[in-house]
This record gives structure tokens, sequence and C-alpha cells, in this order.
């Protein structure tokens, strides 16, 4: 089925779809080396740089080059269609380089791993290995069978595993920004969503492994770290030792008390579960950035009760209102869907007059994709004519294009502090770096002796839809 995804701004730590493939890594000196890419959300790239650490420390080396690897490696996405045509189009070319390597051996990682495993072994014969996001530990082994010649498969998921005592290696780092995983899986069934098939059930990570985890990358000269989990404000950790509960909360302020000059980002909440002690705490901090993605989905009622998602619009627009109250400067985006099932005109101009309300900084809209095995799979009909889906989509997308232009407008004249993250992508004569609220913002590097990693005071002269643009003050 032909796919539309459209989106007013794709940031880093969420490049739907897109490849990320180079590594940090010195491939010479090891005798073997793997190739990986990810697709998808940001825990993919997360489980990326564990599934490199547990390679490295068995004697595996990464390399940049697919033609060297000895392992190619897909880690994938099933929560959008074209993220997953993109990897199965990946593998046949894969599988045209073995036909002059025979040696080499393809695994898939990740959500397709559990989803499609009989296809993409069985069937299409695309790949040797397939492993779930619970199951990297077993690679090694599972990499002897196939070299075997076996079909070399574990998809089992698990209530404990969380990887907690394994260091990631930072891949393709810019040494500025990493990421840092809180938690695993999900409990919330939200019918269009496969994570809870794919991922299992939701178990939170030893609060001191993430806290030296951070740590470590502070020290190591990293100014940010993101902390991720499918629904960050669901953590709850207890020490069985002291019976001590840690909330999200605690562990923010935790991870913020590191150090002032180390920023906190996270993602992603979920709109029935942040609360007012997640606010008051990044309203604490000034380290915590001013920005929450809260994915609405649906500005119908009617549709949030068909996707399960346990509040309603009038819920969220509190929980909007909130936000702002306690912390007016943040900035705010959202996941949004089009044409979900049984969704009439009326359920699509619900949706617009949220987005309209809650004024989006930026949001990652795309139109219903039935996935198998989904709770909407199974009970609805995907009803909703394609041209429609894509009519609503392009309607939506105008909506916050409109409100992402306002959005910028509004800081015209302001001045940000802003962590510089590297060159911008246009000229060398240029530094980019985000705001607190998550926006990119380029300016002139001029005689300023600073350099990535460094903080710096930017005021904003100009825009574009989705780039500030300023000089330093």
């Amino acid at each position: 089925m032909e796919t539309l995804e459209l989106q007013s701004k794709v940031h880093d730590e969420a490049r739907q779809g897109e490849a990320y493939s180079p590594f940090a890594i010195d491939p010479n000196n090891y005798k073997k080396h793997f190739y990986i890419e990810s697709y998808g959300c940001a825990m993919n790239f997360n489980d990326s740089e564990i599934v490199a650490s547990i390679l490295n420390k068995e004697g595996f080396g990464a390399t940049r080059n697919v033609e060297e690897a000895d392992l190619i490696f897909l880690n994938t996405c099933s929560v959008r269609e074209k993220a997953e045509q993109t990897v199965r189009k990946r593998l046949t070319e894969f599988k045209k380089i073995k036909v002059s390597k025979p040696g080499m051996l393809v695994g898939v990682l990740g959500c397709m791993a559990e989803r499609l495993k009989a296809k993409l072994l069985e069937e299409e014969k695309l790949v040797d290995i397939v492993v779930g996001p619970d199951a990297y530990r077993s690679l090694p082994n599972l990499i002897e069978e196939a070299e075997t010649g076996q079909k070399a498969v574990n998809v089992l998921l698990s209530r404990e595993e969380t990887y907690a005592d394994i260091s990631p290696i930072r891949l393709d780092s810019n040494g500025v920004t990493a990421f840092v995983s809180i938690m695993r899986g999900c409990n919330n069934m939200c019918s269009f969503c496969v994570v809870p098939f794919t991922r299992g059930r939701e178990r939170s990570r030893d609060v001191n492994s993430i806290i030296t985890e951070a740590t470590n990358m502070y020290e190591r000269g990293f100014k940010e770290v993101t902390l991720l989990g499918q629904n960050v404000d669901s953590y709850y950790w207890v020490n069985e030792q002291t019976n001590e509960a840690v909330t999200f909360a605690m562990l923010l302020e935790k991870v913020a008390l590191i150090s002032p000059e180390l920023r906190v980002r996270f993602s992603t909440s979920h709109p029935k579960d942040i609360t007012d002690e997640v606010l008051y705490t990044i309203a604490k901090y000034e380290n915590i950035c001013n920005y929450i993605h809260l994915p609405v989905q649906s500005g119908s009622t009617r549709i949030l009760q068909l996707m399960n998602r346990t509040y309603t619009r009038e819920w969220y627009l509190a929980k909007v209102n909130r936000i702002k109250e306690i912390i007016p400067d943040c900035a705010i985006s959202a996941d949004i869907i089009a044409g979900f099932c049984t969704e009439t005109e009326e359920d699509h101009q619900d949706t617009l007059s949220v987005m309209e309300h809650s004024q989006y900084d930026f949001s990652y809209m795309f139109f219903y994709s039935e996935r198998s095995g989904t709770l909407a799979a199974k009970r609805y009909e995907d009803d909703v004519p394609l041209d429609i889906k894509k009519r609503r989509l392009a309607e939506i997308v105008a909506m916050q294009n409109k409100l992402s232009a306002k959005s910028n407008q509004k800081d015209l004249g302001k001045t940000f502090k802003v962590l510089i993250e590297g060159n911008s992508k246009k000229s060398d004569e240029q530094w980019m770096g985000r705001s607190s609220q998550n926006k990119v913002i380029v300016f002139d590097k001029k005689n300023h002796s600073l350099k990535k990693g460094d903080y710096v005071h930017v005021k904003v002269n100009s825009c574009t839809q989705a780039t500030l643009l300023g000089e330093i003050v």
C-alpha cells in the first residue's frame, strides 16, 4: 500500500525511517567486523549502541563500509509502515551483496524481528539471524549457530531485561549529546500500537545504573543526556534492600543534580501519567530542558476511546494548560494520526482544534496504517479511504506549519542559552545548537573562541519555518 508520511520537523532523536550507520569505533583492531543500521525511534538507536557493546566485548569491531562487513544488522521498527518498507528494501540489497560474499551473515534486530520472523527467515529467505529486543545478549551464540548454516532465532520477551549493566558504545556520536535508556517495554495497550507485543511488558531500570551511566557521559565530556522510555512518566523502581521507591520526578532530579552543566531531556510522556511533581521538577532546575513531547494522536474523545488512550479530549487540554501554567516557556510537541478507523470529518476537525489550542511547536504526523497483531487490526475495520487519509494529513501538516511559523516568530528578538552541537549543515562558518525548548538555532562563529559542547547566549534575529537564525551576544 502506498504510504505518505509528512512531518513539519524531524529531530535527531527520532529520525523516522532514516538509516543510522556510521561508527566511532576503529575497525582495524578486530578480525571480524559488523555493520549496523537503525530505523525508527530513539530507543532503536540506543539499542544499537547496546548491541555494539555486546559484540565489541566478543571481539567484533564496527565498520562504516558495508562491503567490509562479515555481519550486517538492521535494527528495525514496526511502528510505521515506511520504516518497515525501507528495511525490506535494504535486506534485498544485502542479499545481492551476499552472492559475492557467501560467508557474510545478515541479521534483523528489534521490533520487526518478533513480528515477521517466519517471513524473513523461511518464506523470503532474506536473513540468517533474527533477534528480538530482549535477546541481544544471545547474539554471540546466535552468530555461531548461523555460521554453521543454521537459522538462528531468539525473539523471547523478558519481564526483567533492562541491559542495566551494559555500557553502550556511542555510535557516530557528536560527543555532546547522548541517549540513556531508563526503562523498556510498555503496559499501555493503545489499539494502534505494536510495541507491547514486540517489546514486552514495562520494566524500569535500576536508578543507580542510570545515574552511573549519565555521570560517566558527563565526565567524558557529554553535555546533554536524553532519558528514554516508551512512557517515561511511569518509571518506578524500588530498591529491594531499603524498599525506597523512585519515581520519574525523583529520577529527573537525581540526573539534574549530576551537574548544572549537564542538560537533561526526556521522551516520551503519556498524557495520563505526567504529574505535577514532574512539571515542578522541570521548573525547579534550569538544566532540565523546557520541552515536553506529549502525543495526542487524535483530538476526538470518541477516537481516543477506540485507540484506548485512556484520556479524553478535555483531559488532554487540561494537561496542556497545566504545563503552560507551571512552565510558561515550555515547548510542546505531539504525535498525530490522521484517518484512524471510523474517523469522521467532525473527528478530524476536533484534532485540528486541539492542535490550535495546544499551539504545538512541532509535531510528528502520519496517516493510520494498520499493523497486524494490534488490537485495532483485530477489532476494527480500516475503513477510511486512502485519499481521505492523505487529505486530512495534509491539512494537519498545514496547521502545524502555521503553528511552527507562529512559534518561531514569537522568538524573534529573544535571547536563548544554546548548547553548541557542531557546525551547521550549510556552512562551517556557522554553529548550530539547540535551545532548552529543543529548537535548532544557527549562528555565525565570527571570532569567538568556542567549540562543540560550549554554552553560548544567542539572540534570534530571523527564522525559517524550522530554524531560528541569530547572533552571539
